[in-house]
This record gives structure tokens, C-alpha cells and sequence, in this order.
């Protein structure tokens, strides 16, 4: 080997991804109601949010059931949040529209005049009301514990609001060099613009063929792990008819762009680890978590063994790192409830120990009977969630120690950029791709 010669190693991770088997459901069947969801959830959250109020409120009773609250003195219950509001989708007008599917850019229901909320546990519910109400980040579905009196109306006037806190979390892994989560959302790839001038320099880019030899490769040696969160591919929307029209069953346009997806994949998992979870605008199932693409559709990716296919949401194990990602359909629809950030909107539900409150209410989900899947047993290292109008990244921290890194990544269709992040620090920027 001469003495300018210049060879780049990528560095390697070991990838846990059986974990994300939470989220599977196998064959669905809808024949089962959604109370009993809400009753594990209420389950499963309401001891760590009780514990989390005895620690804020030692010298305030509890309330078993929110109907048992009685006269001026201040108690304490716990229950799920409902929010009914006058700009709540409603499903008959959906179908009166020939719409099926809830608009995510709709009005915000806490916005609306008639919006009222309550606390409702198997007992019944009861309204909540109040400056700290209005004020406080809520959603429906979400558990909470919440400090106040019953007023004359047979309110509950609110006096603070707490909930069960972030969930233990498992010691952060100690790495001896920097590698890198190459984090990419909605690359939109459609039928009349398949792969763009900015699609080709990034898979360059990923795969090390593109910049520098001393700054640009360098650093692309170092990414370990690719994951492409949602919206990877836009199908046309099938015409409206009857199952018999020729039109509605041609799958001829859809097929030559999963095609197309395919090629452009497999030559980035030729390189580097990819993983791919399903978004709103792919070719998978609207309900959530929405399940694995079929590896079928993608024949080349999946000859390697670096490619694998996740569910949405998803958690990955890298070298011990702990990731949680979702495709932002969950935080979306919390941007309706609520004027904050999508950052900070992602960080309240790490507090609240559950990733997507507002299914089945406003969120579509699959009914489970026998526990509740978005329930966090365990905090992330690091959180992400795609298709998100722009970068945003924030640390949050819990009563124990727990810090965990939220990342928003935005679309790469709008802004040619994704996310890196530094499995050693955590630390994250984004990398422009410019055409």
C-alpha cells in the first residue's frame, strides 16, 4: 500500500431490533370494542401516577373513584383525560364527505369555545376546570393525577396537575469512538418524481461515494445505522368506485414505484444498515402501530442482511442505545390539542409515560384487549419522530435521572436535510443535501 493511499473502514453497531416485536399485531381483526385499551392504560399508568402524587402531595388524600369526590376538602384522584370539543372530527361527516381518514391539518380542538375536559375512570367522570386546566398540556387519553375541590356545580376546580413521570431507564452504553444514527423522513418518492437530483447525492452521500476524502467521507464511514422514518414512498390515491372498476384494482403504477423504491434502497443497505418504518403516505396499513412493510415489496433490500423492515412506531437497540421513533402521526395529531412545539409536545409524553394518548379518539389504532402497547415500560435514550416541518432536538429529564434526546426530523422533500446523531454523546445536527 503506497503512502497516499486512503482507506476508510465503516464502523459497525450491534443492532437489536426483536424488541420493536411490541408493536406487532399479527392478523388484525376489529370485532372487539376500544373501552377495554383505555382500561389497561388506565391500568397499567394509574399506581406510577398515584406514586407521583403522594410524592408532590403528601399531606392530600386520595380519592379511590372520581364520583366518590365530596364537599370543600381538597383530595387528590387520578384518572384518563377526555377532551370534547366542537372540533373534534366527526365520523359522520367523514363519510358525508366521502372521507375516511381524519384531516391532520383540521382545526385544533382546544381551541373551540365549547371545549370541555374531564377525568374519567371505570367509575364515571367529572369535569375539570380552572385556570391550571386551560393552561396545562393535555390531550385525551392521557392518565393524570389532579389536586383540587368539588365546587358547588359539581365540578372539580383544579389546583395542579402531575402525571405517572417518565419510566425507569436503562444505564446509557459507554462507546470508545463516534458513531452515527443516520435519521431520514420523507423522502416522498412518487410516480412522476421517483428518484430527484437530491435523492441520488444522498444515497452517495450514505454510502461514502460523495465530498471530501478528508472531512465529508471520514464521516460518513462513521454512520452505522440508516433509519428511514415513514413517508418513504407517496402512492397515487386510489379512484373512488366499486371494487370491480378496473381503476380502483390497476396496481400497475404503484407496482413500478415500489420498483423504483427498491433499487434506490438496496444500493444504500449495499453500504450501510438500513431499516425502514411506514408513514402515513406508504403502502401500509393507516391504523396504528402500523406494521412492517412487506418484504416482498422490497425483493432487492432484502437480499442484505443489514436491511430490516419496522413497524411505526419502533424501537431499535444499538450497542446498548435505546431508541424510540414514530413516523409522526402521534405527535401530529397532539399538535391539535395543544399550541407548543412538536419538540416539546414529544417530551410531555415521555413524562406522561405514553407516546400516543389520543388513539382511539382522535388517532386510529388497533383495539387491543389485553394491554396497551404505547405504554412506556422503559425511557429512550433517544426519541425521534419524523415528517416534522423542521429540525428541532431538546434533552428532557426525569426525577431519577432518566435524559433522553427528542429529535424531530424533518422532511427531506422540503428541506433536503436529515439528522445525524452521535451514539457516544447524543449529540445531533443536521446534514443539508444540496442539489
Amino acid at each position: 500500500m503506497s503512502a497516499d493511499t486512503f482507506c476508510l473502514e465503516r464502523v459497525s453497531v450491534a443492532a437489536t431490533n426483536d424488541i420493536t416485536s411490541v408493536f406487532r399485531t399479527g392478523r388484525r381483526t376489529y370485532g372487539q370494542q376500544f373501552d377495554e385499551l383505555y382500561s389497561q392504560r388506565l391500568r397499567s399508568l394509574k399506581p406510577a401516577a398515584a406514586e407521583a402524587a403522594e410524592h408532590r402531595w403528601p399531606r392530600v388524600q386520595e380519592t379511590p373513584n372520581v364520583l366518590n369526590v365530596e364537599g370543600p376538602q381538597a383530595t387528590f384522584i387520578v384518572g384518563t383525560v377526555f377532551v370534547d370539543s366542537g372540533n373534534k372530527p366527526s365520523t359522520l361527516h367523514q363519510v358525508e364527505r366521502e372521507r375516511w381518514v381524519s384531516d391532520i391539518h383540521g382545526e385544533q380542538y382546544r381551541e373551540a369555545p365549547d371545549t370541555v375536559v374531564f377525568l374519567e375512570d371505570e367509575s364515571g367522570r367529572i369535569r375539570l376546570v380552572g385556570s391550571v386546566v386551560d393552561k396545562a398540556i393535555l390531550a385525551s387519553g392521557v392518565v393524570a393525577a389532579v389536586l383540587g375541590v368539588e365546587t358547588a356545580e359539581g365540578d372539580f376546580e383544579v389546583a395542579d396537575i402531575c402525571f405517572a413521570r417518565m419510566a425507569p431507564q436503562k444505564p446509557m452504553p459507554v462507546l470508545k469512538e463516534d458513531k452515527y444514527v443516520a435519521l431520514v423522513s420523507g423522502l416522498q418518492m412518487t410516480t412522476e418524481r421517483p428518484i430527484t437530483l437530491a435523492l441520488q447525492l444522498l444515497a452517495e452521500t450514505l454510502c461514502g461515494e460523495l465530498g471530501a476524502l478528508g472531512t465529508m467521507q471520514p464521516l460518513a464511514a462513521k454512520i452505522a445505522q440508516v433509519v428511514l422514518v415513514g413517508d418513504t414512498m407517496q402512492l397515487p390515491p386510489a379512484p373512488l368506485g366499486h371494487a370491480e372498476d378496473m381503476r380502483v384494482n390497476d396496481r400497475t403504477v404503484a407496482a413500478k414505484l415500489a420498483k423504483q423504491v427498491d433499487g434506490f434502497l438496496a444500493d444504500i443497505a449495499a453500504n450501510v444498515p438500513v431499516a425502514i418504518m411506514p408513514g402515513a403516505a406508504d403502502p401500509a396499513d393507516t391504523s396504528l402501530p402500523q406494521q412492517p412493510l412487506p418484504r416482498s415489496l422490497l425483493p432487492q433490500c432484502s437480499q442484505y442482511s443489514g436491511f430490516s423492515s419496522l413497524t411505526n412506531p419502533a424501537l431499535l437497540q444499538l450497542d446498548g442505545l435505546y431508541l424510540l421513533g414514530s413516523s409522526g402521526q402521534n405527535i401530529d395529531d397532539l399538535r391539535r390539542y395543544s399550541s407548543e412545539p412538536a419538540s416539546r409536545l414529544a417530551a410531555a409524553s415521555l413524562g406522561w409515560r405514553h407516546i400516543a394518548p389520543t388513539a382511539p379518539d382522535t388517532l386510529w389504532c388497533y383495539p387491543f384487549t389485553t394491554h396497551d402497547p404505547f405504554v412506556l415500560h422503559d425511557t429512550p435514550h433517544v426519541y425521534f419522530v419524523g415528517n416534522q416541518s423542521q429540525f428541532d432536538s431538546v434533552v428532557t429529564r426525569g426525577p431519577d435521572g432518566q435524559s433522553t434526546r427528542v429529535v424531530m426530523i424533518p422532511r427531506f422533500a422540503d428541506t433536503n436535510q436529515i439528522v445525524l446523531v452521535n451514539m457516544r454523546t447524543l449529540e445531533c445536527s443536521t446534514l443539508e443535501i444540496s442539489a
